[in-house]
């Protein structure tokens, strides 16, 4: 099979190239490189393009081997500046699939993966989340994932094409070769956070809110190995080759399971102590729309492809570190 990865300069996007290229397919990466990352260009062809330019997509997509699928992983993600800037956020994220859409079915693309959210939930009503929750996202982030996932319903309602939304929860650890692993500029993630806190003594690691109603009074979260996230979307694909679905579909991807920023904190800490090194932590104000709990109910996911997650919290930190350590000693020996 021959893929186009949008967004393949990214965290989950490099990983999927490798995962797609383990399988034995030919990929293809677009990326801008806004925030993705050349280093983590390590599997695949890649381009610089950007999926909003029809030009770039042209270049890509006119070719004598057609693709047989696009997984779209690219758009902007950052709650909080999605909220600063929802310009941004809209013109990008929705009015780029947009023009990537109108692409792929110029070019007969028959079907395509796309990298939603969680956020398109909003608060959760429910202890575990299923696709059948209210869609109330609180803000422009989650509202430009829920926009792309009607858009698309629509145009595969409208033309030849089929299509899966994968609705990620918290994806957190790294390639287990330590090839491939998260980076952002700026950090928010929990996970790395957590880490980098142990390469910065003087900085303690901050706490949002511990006053949830939860058993430790910190909010609780359902975190997913990025290699349990990547193999799920060539499952998702083989469910559109199969015909396992009429013409689009949003499903959960998470754990199925949930822990407290503490137990992640106390977790880390289990596993840095093996290295001597350590974390500090400092509570800080809750942050305002933060839910006691978001876990994923994962049923759908496991009855139509089949699927489940595979690794645990402490494989996920583990990878995780052995990711940052690469980074942080590489970085280090190059001063």
């Amino acid at each position: 099979m021959n893929f186009l990865v949008i967004g393949s300069a990214g965290y989950i996007g490099s990983i999927l190239c490798k995962h797609l290229i383990s399988l034995g397919h030919s990929v293809k990466g677009l990326d801008n490189f806004s925030t993705g990352f050349r280093s983590l260009t390590k599997y695949g062809s890649h381009f610089k393009g950007d999926f909003s330019n029809e030009s770039d997509l042209d270049k890509i997509l006119n070719n004598n081997d057609p693709f047989d699928c696009v997984f779209h992983l690219g758009s902007f993600s950052q709650v909080s500046e999605s909220v600063n800037f929802p310009e941004k956020y809209y013109k990008n994220n929705v009015a780029g699939t947009i023009t990537l859409l109108s692409k792929i079915t110029e070019y007969k693309i028959p079907y395509l993966i796309f990298s939603s959210s969680a956020a398109v939930y909003g608060n959760p009503n429910k202890l575990f989340i299923d696709e059948n929750h209210d869609l109330n996202p609180i803000n422009p982030y989650g509202r430009t994932k829920l926009m792309i996932e009607k858009i698309i319903e629509d145009y595969c309602l409208s033309y030849k094409l089929k299509a899966v939304a994968l609705r990620y929860f918290n994806a957190a650890g790294a390639d287990s070769e330590c090839e491939l692993g998260e980076c952002h500029e700026p950090e928010t993630h929990l996970i790395p956070l957590i880490l980098k806190a142990a390469f910065n003594s003087k900085e303690p690691m901050k706490i949002y809110g511990n006053d949830y109603e939860t058993k430790d009074g910190t909010c609780i979260r359902d975190f997913i190995h990025v290699e349990d996230l990547v193999k799920a979307h060539y499952q998702a694909f083989d469910l559109l080759l199969n015909e396992g679905i009429d013409r689009f579909i949003s499903i959960n991807l998470g754990s199925g399971s949930g822990h407290s920023i503490i137990e992640v904190i106390n977790t880390a800490k289990k596993i840095l102590n093996d290295d001597e090194f350590s974390i500090s932590t400092q509570f800080s104000k809750r942050r305002t729309g933060d839910p006691d709990v978001l876990v994923a109910n994962i049923a759908l996911a496991s009855k139509l492809m089949n699927w489940a997650p595979q690794k645990s919290l402490r494989e996920i930190i583990q990878h995780a570190w052995a990711w940052e350590k690469v980074r942080f000693f590489s970085q280090k020996n190059r001063l």
